[in-house]
């Protein structure tokens, strides 16, 4: 499923019109952006936990050349799926 597709189910699922559903859709994915940038968690309770997680620094392999590279620490997004998500996809 892509945006397309899944824009086209929320319209149809809440009888809105699939531009009403896109900007919904954005706005969602605007919101938690937003809040993972600030440090925040997001947290959808029995769907899913939206959260930051750093990565340290380390050394990595560039595969085209083999040569050792340095790779920097970073903060990078992490969703953690919550228990009715998880019952559904058993």
């Amino acid at each position: 499923m892509n945006k397309g597709d899944l824009v086209a189910k929320i319209a149809a699922d809440a009888g809105i019109t699939k531009v009403q559903a896109d900007a919904a859709l954005d706005s969602f994915q605007g919101a938690v952006t937003g809040a993972l940038k600030k440090g925040q968690k997001v947290t959808l309770v029995g769907f899913a936990t939206f959260t930051t997680a750093k990565r340290k620094a380390r050394m990595g392999r560039n595969p085209q050349t083999g040569q050792v590279i340095k790779i920097a620490a970073r903060k990078v997004p992490k969703i953690i799926a919550g228990s009715e998500l998880k019952k559904a996809v058993k």
